[in-house]
């Protein structure tokens, strides 16, 4: 083996250690150049033919030469070997159940129950999200962005009865700001992917002629699956199950007499268009 071909061989075995074997030399003159991948393969090759011609000078050199296209090259492929990102919209219904576990705070704490659950109106829920996928691998980050606004019904939600009110409900609103973390199969162009999340929710309700306007924002969570369809290399469509939980506390509700709190589910059906770059 030739000088050339002794440096050229430690240049391949130093490639294929640091997991760049998909650009091994032996390999650049079979693939199709393109956009930086291929300024980085044009320019990589001119320092080898630069390294050929200079040989039989100056072998130091050429080791030289070698040594800067394996640096160029490893700088190349950390670059082209990217995070994959996103960016989605999403909208849907959310299926709202009952707040339940209601329990009264501040003066009415301890006050004897069982009361009454809340029961929550259907609502439309829209958001956006933001996805990180570390060289596009099965594993993933997340955070999103979401809201609904599943209202309380009336205390009497009967209209045939004479108690019934439908000023009795309370304008409920929740806004959910989160980090997903997810796992998904990384196909090409059907991915079905499942993830847990935990952040904050931000709820209000609204006055009423019996309660008073009142925010909590306390910890929440998720866990979904979902499925996404690519109809181009970088617009997907995708379809998502959300079942979402926090524990609110609206301390002023009644005022001077003191506030309730309760647990809050939720079931979304959401879809979503997605940008992947």
């Amino acid at each position: 083996m030739d000088t050339y071909g002794f440096l050229r061989s430690v240049m391949i075995i130093t490639l294929e250690y640091r997991g760049y074997v998909m650009i091994r030399a032996e390999d650049l003159h079979k693939r199709k150049p393109h956009g930086f991948e291929g300024l980085c393969n044009q320019l990589f090759f001119v320092i080898i033919r630069l390294g050929r011609i200079t040989m039989k000078k100056n072998v130091p050199l050429v080791a030289s030469f070698l040594m800067a296209g394996c640096w160029f090259v490893s700088f190349c492929t950390t670059s082209l070997v990217s995070a994959e990102m996103y960016v989605a919209g999403q909208a849907g219904v959310n299926f709202a159940d009952r707040i339940n576990s209601i329990a009264g705070t501040g003066p009415l704490a301890g006050l004897p129950g069982p009361l009454e659950d809340w029961d929550l109106q259907n609502s439309i829920t829209y958001g956006g999200k933001i996805g990180y996928f570390p060289g596009h691998s099965w594993y993933g980050i997340e955070g999103e962005v979401f809201h609904t606004t599943p209202h309380r019904k009336s205390f009497d939600d009967d209209p045939n009865t004479p108690s019934f009110d439908p000023a009795s409900g309370v304008h409920f609103r929740v806004t959910t700001v989160g980090v997903n973390f997810i796992a998904r199969y990384p196909g090409r162009t059907l991915q079905p992917y499942v993830g847990v999340g935990i952040g904050a929710g931000i709820a209000h309700i609204g006055d009423t002629a019996t309660v008073r306007s009142d925010t909590d924002v306390a910890a929440a969570w998720n866990v979904l699956a979902g499925l996404r369809a690519f109809v181009t290399p970088k617009i997907a469509i995708f379809g998502e199950y959300k079942y979402t939980g926090a524990t609110f506390k609206f301390d002023q509700a009644f005022g001077d007499l003191g506030g309730v709190s309760g647990n809050y589910r939720a079931q979304h059906v959401l879809g979503g268009l997605s940008y992947h770059f």
